[in-house]
């Protein structure tokens, strides 16, 4: 066989490699992509929004993973789930005579609640980054219940905003308690159900 003839064998050869390369490549994307899609949910087309594209977004998704892996993250004791509902009736019953105090007590449990599950609290991006891969659901939520209490503090809000923060900070709480096999971070939230739609997206600052 002439020489030509296996320079043009091993040009097609590597033609069909690199398209083979090439489709790989794009096949392992699409599924990391979908993947992400499931874990993360409406997370997910936050992160494409606020990282300015999807590259961008699942490379900060994939570090939240690593980083929560990292994470010893543990489920609550029945003891402790239960001195925890009943503080957060306790704190829901004062919202009548006392709704700012009532706000900040919600976000100081729900805060405690982290601690002892094992989350980093010092700061709250990295803290709602966190809950994120857990509860990328209701992870939402707990942003708008604490952009409400900034503006509580701010003297900002009334009481119909305060209202919707202790409902936002009540959607998580009641998910940090669940034990994880019972989670339902898909399942309709106390906001959803209260006003018949996700608040939390008419929250966002």
């Amino acid at each position: 066989m002439p020489t030509w003839s296996w320079i043009v064998i091993a040009v097609v050869v590597l033609i069909i490699v690199v398209l083979a390369l090439i489709a790989g490549a794009s096949m392992m994307r699409k599924k990391r992509s979908d993947r992400l899609k499931d874990q993360f949910g409406p997370e997910y087309e936050r992160a494409v929004d606020t990282a300015g594209g999807q590259r961008a977004a699942e490379k900060e998704l994939l570090a939240r993973e690593r980083k929560h892996n990292k994470l010893d993250i543990t489920e609550l004791t029945p003891q402790s789930r239960a001195r925890y509902e009943q503080a957060w009736q306790e704190t829901q019953a004062r919202f009548v005579d006392d709704p700012s105090q009532s706000v900040s007590e919600a976000d100081r449990l729900v805060t405690e609640v982290l601690r002892e599950r094992g989350y980093p609290i010092d700061d709250f991006e990295q803290r709602a980054a966190d809950i994120s891969v857990d509860h990328p659901k209701v992870v939402e939520h707990y942003r708008a219940g604490h952009i409400l209490h900034l503006a509580q503090q701010r003297g900002e809000i009334g009481t119909e905003a305060q209202r919707e923060a202790l409902v936002h900070y009540r959607t998580l709480f009641e998910e940090l308690l669940r034990p994880d096999h019972e989670t339902r971070d898909t399942a309709e939230t106390p906001a959803e159900r209260e006003t018949g739609t996700d608040t939390a997206k008419g929250a966002r600052a």
